[in-house]
């Protein structure tokens, strides 16, 4: 083993990066827990097919555990469960991360998803922006409105407290643009929140992310 190798070991074996978030309100009741050194294993139970499907993705392609278990209106439509759930998993993200040290905290991806073109970017820098260039058509996925992939993202990156940024190159099929999107942002933050071996600082010359 280098020693490479080895202080990045001893950064996991250091470090539960994981967090558990409640959040009630009149409108929905969300339980949300993230494991970031996980394996990808997904226990999601949010009322809406599509989501669920993609919040799945999320965590296959991260590798972040993900247990989501969240009760809404869904009598009035699917807007207040994604959305709250979004908020909830921003701050379990920024939870689970702490001060950021030791992380590359930077992550990029670019995904085809069969005629659709992807690319999401990522840093937790610790200042909340999100960026949305992706036209998806305005329809249904079963009880899940396309427009709520933007406002789910744009919770996540508000309460995550980090820059999220998602452009479609190109891509006709909305289903296939919303996945490539949820797979390309869950390659980039596997990549952001990875411990960086040569670096067990905070990755900032103003020796803080906050």
């Amino acid at each position: 083993m280098t020693s490479a190798h080895i202080l990045s070991f001893w950064y996991l074996m250091s470090h539960m990066r994981t967090a558990r978030i409640s959040r009630q309100t009149a409108e929905t009741k969300i339980e949300l827990e993230i494991n970031l050194d996980g394996k990808g294993v997904a226990n999601i139970q949010t009322g809406v097919g599509f989501f669920d499907h993609m919040l799945s993705l999320l965590a296959r392609h991260s590798l972040i555990d993900l247990k989501v278990d969240a009760q809404g209106d869904l009598h009035i439509d699917a807007h207040h469960t994604v959305e709250d759930v979004g908020i909830c998993l921003g701050k379990a993200l920024h939870e689970a991360l702490g001060d950021k040290a030791g992380i590359r905290r930077y992550g990029s991806v670019t995904l085809p998803m069969d005629e659709v073109l992807v690319t999401c970017a990522v840093d937790l820098s610790g200042r909340p922006f999100c960026v949305w260039n992706v036209d998806v058509p305005n329809e249904l996925l079963g009880s899940f409105n396309t427009s709520l992939a933007e406002e789910f993202w744009r919770a996540v990156s508000s309460n995550g407290a980090f820059n999220f940024h998602a452009l479609c190159h190109y891509g006709k099929n909305a289903h296939h643009i919303i996945e490539g999107v949820f797979k390309a942002a869950a390659r980039a933050l596997r990549h952001a929140v990875e411990p960086d071996p040569r670096n067990q600082g905070i990755p900032s010359t103003k020796g803080v992310l906050g």
